[in-house]
This record gives structure tokens, sequence and C-alpha cells, in this order.
């Protein structure tokens, strides 16, 4: 399957296909969760109004991650089996985890200021949160700075991988140490602790920012490939210069 979907040609004419369907998905999923998550939701007993934000932070928290490990999957088979559309797919992810990143700590902030009552906390959750966010900048640094493709792949591929150990301590941090995040209240053994009246609009939104996420990075995927044909052509052009 993986061989079949490395091929160029094969990915631009499924992704000229999926990618408008991902987008329409989203915009109707949004449609169908946003006036769920700020209207029809109840609010929380403690935080009363203020849980809304949630409907928009955790999704981009999961999908922080999500990217990160799937960028992870594609370094590795760059690194191990030098597929042509693995340093492409985990370049594409790049841009929109970090987006998802920012979401994830501007709204945490917003959250934290009224809940706990500071903006910013070192706790361990936001500390590792926006390391992830750090590494997203510096992987698409080490793109930038470097102009040989194949030299920035590896080396950006090398650090993703590195990167991944976050990945752990961001989901486990309020479970090893004592943090003013909550502990998990979806996914978690025993099932979820969420009211079903929050529980479907948050899933809602999930499914929302999945499939955004997927059709911005087809298209970013699709972008790369068009630049790199472009090049190609280019330098065809110039070596059969007279």
């Amino acid at each position: 399957m993986i061989t079949v979907f490395a091929n160029p040609d094969r990915f631009m004419a499924l992704s000229r296909y999926l990618t408008p369907i991902l987008a329409a998905a989203a915009a109707a999923l949004f449609a169908w969760g946003l006036p769920q998550a700020l209207v029809t939701s109840p609010p929380d007993y403690q935080m009363g109004e203020t849980v809304r934000i949630m409907y928009v932070h955790v999704p981009a928290a999961w999908w922080a991650l999500g990217l990160y490990a799937a960028m992870g999957m594609a370094s590795f088979v760059s690194l191990v089996w030098r597929h042509v559309l693995a340093d492409v797919a985990a370049r594409a992810m790049a841009p929109v985890g970090a987006v998802l990143a920012a979401l994830c700590l501007i709204t945490g902030s917003l959250w934290g200021r009224p809940t706990w009552g500071t903006w910013w906390e070192w706790d361990a959750r936001l500390t590792s949160m926006l390391v992830l966010f750090i590494t997203y900048i510096g992987y698409l640094a080490l793109w930038a700075a470097i102009e040989d493709a194949q030299r920035a792949a590896r080396l950006a591929a090398i650090l993703c991988l590195v990167g991944l150990i976050n990945l752990p301590i961001i989901r486990f941090s309020v479970d090893w140490w004592y943090t003013l995040h909550q502990p998990a209240s979806v996914l978690r053994l025993g099932g979820s602790a969420i009211d079903p009246a929050m529980l479907s609009p948050l899933l809602i939104m999930a499914g929302a920012f999945a499939c955004a996420a997927a059709s911005i990075t087809l298209l970013g995927m699709r972008s790369l490939i068009h630049r790199r044909q472009a090049l190609a052509a280019e330098l065809r052009l110039a070596r059969s210069a007279p």
C-alpha cells in the first residue's frame, strides 16, 4: 500500500479528488459542531461558559500531537526506505501542526486566566506543549536554512524523530507530576468523564479539525510536488540549453 501511494503520479491523482472531499467534510462538521459548542451545549458547573474554549483547545491539542506522530512515521520511512513522498508529507504537515500547537497554547492561556487565575504557568503539560511548538518551528526553520533538499530532509527527519520523545511526556505529564492541568477526561480507562451533551460536540469538532488538517496537508503536499516538478523542469532546460 505504501509503495503504491509513494508514486507521485498516483498520489496527485488521488489527492485531486480527496482534497475537496475532506475540505467539504470539514466545513460540514464545523457547521454542525460550532452551534452546539458555542450555543446549545451546557455550561460547566465549575467553569461556567468559559468551558466552551474546550471545543477548540482540546481538538487543537489532539491533532497537534497526532500530526507530529504522523510526521515521525513519515520521517522514519524517509530515512529507512527513501520513499519519494515521505519527506514531502512530513514537511507539509509541519506548518499545520505548528498552527494547531500555537492555537492550543493560546486557547489554553485564555482558558487558564479565569480558571487558574494566571495566563501562564510553568506546568508540566503546558511546558511540554510549548516544547512541541518550538520543535515544529525548529523543523520548519531547518528546512528553510538548508538549500540542499536531500540534506535538509535527512536532518529534519532526524530532528523530528528526536522530538518524538516529547509526545509521551505531554500525554502522561498530568499522571507523572503534580500539575494545574486536569487529568485526561476523554481518553482514559473506565470511559469518558465528560457528560454526553458536551462530549458529542467535542468529538464533532475533533472530526472537523481532523478533516481540515488533512485537506490542508494534502494541499501542501501537492504544492511541494508541483514546486519540485517545476524545479526539475528548469534544471532539464538549463542542461539542454546550448
